[in-house]
């Protein structure tokens, strides 16, 4: 079986971490959903996303092929179901594709406002966690956290933890061959705790599950985390953080405060960064919709700062609650920015320009190149395309 992971209509309301990926590449919990979905497949899965993204992640097309929505996260009895689909069948629930079995090496889908005509729908009566917005992303991370935590330790042992980490609660704490950890306190009152293989955690760092430290990522000493909390690989985090994800391959070294927050790939937040999660008005939040392209109720109180991949702030940035930032922005200086900034926006609070193309590839070569990456081709032109399309977004 071929199996395809499609990108339905939530891949707007998931902008701007979905400018640079299809859905299903986004780290939710320990893992991406193409992750999860493989582990439960035990096969590798291609994409079917936007067409400026498909140079970089590729469809695999055969004649029998099961396209499952990206943006569901698979549990067991959802994969039965999907695995059961005959030719031309088509599993839903709630007038929301979930899966489509089709035998035509021809067939290309559409953008799925609803079950597609022609085909055999199959009603699935259970429940399954999804991404339907940016903040869904954070706001369902601990069931995440949770579900990967069971299914990628199921029948394994943690390595013991070493003398002077004090650890309270009936959670575990798993901690990889090749992880270190030292002089830290550990509460799984809530939920769990995952150290990958090659991630350290200083001394003095303080912990709350649920909590997923990523492959060569580093909690700094003295770090404050509260769960659910997801660091992805390659990543140097520090300061006090609360219910926030890190893709991978960013930073958040120092002091300063990050909180019901999202942050890209090869995105870095300069020392005394702080964003606001709740205003002191204590009413519902609202944030910048790229669809209805305006601010929309999130029906949250608490919402942080979104931060598409490529993005940078200076030393004691400052963020207003539920800013959205795009994809190669360079914030500095005093004040509050907006509470929207396009992508390939230049400045602060003061006001912006455009954040020219070759200086945004210029910085990501850089940041590529630190940590022994090649900044592709691929990744090139995808900047480029996207450079291109969002200009009218920008501030002139």
């Amino acid at each position: 079986m071929n199996f395809i992971l499609f990108d339905d209509a939530s891949w707007v309301d998931l902008l701007p971490i979905t400018f640079t990926r299809p859905v299903s590449e986004i780290r939710w919990g320990i893992l991406t959903l193409r992750e999860k979905w493989e582990h439960y497949l035990r096969q590798p899965c291609s994409y079917l996303t936007r067409t400026y993204l498909q140079s970089k992640f590729p469809c695999r097309e055969e004649r029998d092929s099961l396209f499952i929505n990206g943006a569901i996260a698979p549990d067991k009895n959802l994969v039965s179901a999907i695995l059961a689909l005959q030719p031309d069948e088509t599993l839903t629930k709630n007038n929301e594709i979930i899966a489509i079995r089709m035998d035509d090496a021809d067939f290309v889908l559409p953008e799925l406002p609803g079950p597609v005509g022609g085909k055999r729908v199959i009603p699935y009566a259970g429940e399954y966690l999804r991404l339907a917005h940016t903040w869904d992303i954070f706001r369902l991370n601990g069931q995440a956290i949770l579900s990967d935590f069971e299914m990628i330790t199921s029948g394994r042992t943690s390595r013991a933890l070493p003398p002077g980490v004090h650890v309270t609660g009936s959670f575990p704490v798993f901690l990889e061959e090749g992880a270190a950890i030292s002089h830290a306190f550990i509460n799984t009152t809530q939920g769990p705790v995952y150290i990958a293989s090659g991630a350290e955690v200083m001394e003095g760092c303080m912990i709350r599950g649920p909590f997923s430290l990523g492959m060569a990522s580093v909690l700094k000493m003295g770090s404050k985390v509260y769960g659910p909390t997801t660091i992805g690989p390659n990543c140097k985090a520090g300061g006090e953080i609360n219910n926030s994800i890190i893709q991978g391959y960013s930073n958040k070294a120092h002091e300063g405060y990050l909180g019901n927050s999202v942050i890209g790939e090869w995105c870095n937040l300069g020392a005394d960064t702080n964003n606001s999660n709740l205003k002191n008005s204590f009413a519902p939040v609202k944030t910048w919709s790229y669809r209805t392209r305006s601010f929309i109720e999130t029906g949250l109180l608490k919402c942080g700062l979104v931060m598409g991949d490529y993005s940078r702030c200076g030393i004691n940035t400052m963020f207003n609650t539920a800013t959205v930032v795009g994809v190669g922005v360079n914030l500095f200086g005093a004040g509050f920015p907006r509470n929207y900034v396009p992508s390939f926006s230049f400045g602060g609070a003061q006001g912006f320009k455009v954040h020219t193309l070759d200086k945004v590839l210029e910085a990501a070569d850089g940041m590529m190149k630190q940590q022994q990456l090649e900044f592709s081709e691929s990744d090139r032109r995808i900047l480029t395309d996207l450079f291109e399309f969002s200009r009218t977004d920008r501030y002139s």
